[in-house]
C-alpha cells in the first residue's frame, strides 16, 4: 500500500535536536524518536514504508514565520518527491492577506497552527482575520486537545467549524489529544477531517477503530507526529486496527491524495 503521513516536523540541523527535545518537555517527557532533522526524518519514512509526508513547523511569534517557511522550502527542494510543504502561520502577522497569498503562491500545500504552543484560542474573534484569509484556500491542520489547556478543544473547533464553514480544516489527534471522549461525541458529523497522530500509541485496536468509522473512513488522514514517534511503530499500531484492505488504503494514501492533489 502507498502511505502519505501528513502530520511530520522538521528542524534545520543546528537547532533540530533541541528543538525535539523541547516538544517532549512541553509533553511532561514524552521521550523523542528521532531528532527532526530532515536526514533523520527520510530515514524514519523509508524504514516505515512512508512514500510520502507533509513537513511543518511552529511558529511561536509572526517574526519566526518567514524563516520557519524558507526552511520548509529547502527542505522541499532537497527532497521533492517526497516532501509536501505545510506552511507556518501565527495570528499576529501584520498583514494577514498578504501573507496568507504569499503562502499560497510559494507552492504550499496546506498551513499547520498549534494554538496550544502560540497561546490563542481557535474560535477567538481576534484570530478571525486569519481563519478568514485562508478558507478557500488551503487545508488548515490544527493541533487539537489537551486537558491543561483552553485554546483548542473539541467545543472551541465545533465553534471554528460554524464561524468558518468554507474553512478546511484538519484536526491532528483525532480531534483532541487527551480529550478524545468529548472529540468522539462533538467532531463527528460536522465536515472536519482528523489525522491519526499521538493517539493510537493510547488506544488499543477497538477504539481506534470505533474513531475511524465514527468520523467515516473518508475523513481520516494517517500521520505519526514524527520525531515524537516511529514511522514503523506507528504503521505497526494503524495496522491492527480492524478495517478492510479498502479503508487502509484510503486512510494511508487515497484520502491525502484527493485533499492535496497529490
Amino acid at each position: 500500500m502507498r502511505i502519505f503521513d501528513v502530520h511530520v516536523h522538521i528542524y534545520p540541523d543546528k537547532i533540530a535536536e533541541k528543538a525535539s527535545e523541547s516538544i517532549g518537555a512541553f509533553y511532561d517527557g514524552i521521550r523523542m524518536h528521532g531528532n527532526g532533522t530532515l536526514t533523520d526524518c527520510l530515514r524514519q519514512m523509508d524504514e516505515g514504508g512512508v512514500e510520502r509526508f507533509a513537513a511543518h513547523s511552529v511558529a511561536l511569534t509572526p517574526h519566526n514565520v518567514e524563516s520557519i517557511n524558507r526552511f520548509i522550502l529547502e527542505a522541499q527542494r532537497q527532497a521533492p518527491e517526497r516532501l509536501v510543504p505545510f506552511a507556518a502561520i501565527h495570528p499576529d502577522m501584520p498583514d494577514m492577506q498578504a501573507t496568507v497569498d504569499g503562502i499560497v503562491e510559494q507552492g504550499f500545500r496546506g498551513v499547520k497552527i498549534h494554538p496550544d504552543m502560540q497561546k490563542f484560542r481557535v474560535d477567538d474573534p481576534q484570530v478571525a482575520p486569519m481563519m478568514e484569509a485562508l478558507s478557500g484556500r488551503l487545508p488548515l491542520l490544527i493541533h487539537c486537545g489537551d486537558y491543561r489547556y483552553d485554546f483548542d478543544g473539541p467545543r472551541r473547533i465545533l465553534n471554528l467549524r460554524r464561524n468558518f464553514p468554507r474553512l478546511q480544516i484538519i484536526c491532528a489527534h483525532f480531534g483532541g489529544w487527551g480529550e478524545w471522549d468529548s472529540a468522539m461525541e462533538l467532531l463527528p458529523g460536522n465536515d472536519l477531517i482528523v489525522d491519526t497522530s499521538s493517539s493510537l500509541y493510547r488506544w488499543d485496536a477497538g477504539r481506534a477503530t470505533e474513531a475511524v468509522h465514527r468520523f467515516g473512513v473518508e475523513n481520516v488522514l494517517f500521520g505519526t507526529d514524527y520525531p515524537m514517534w516511529s514511522p514503523r511503530e506507528e504503521l505497526q499500531r494503524f495496522m491492527q486496527l480492524g478495517l478492510t484492505d479498502r479503508e487502509r488504503e484510503d486512510i494511508l494514501w487515497n484520502n491525502a491524495a484527493r485533499l492535496l492533489k497529490l
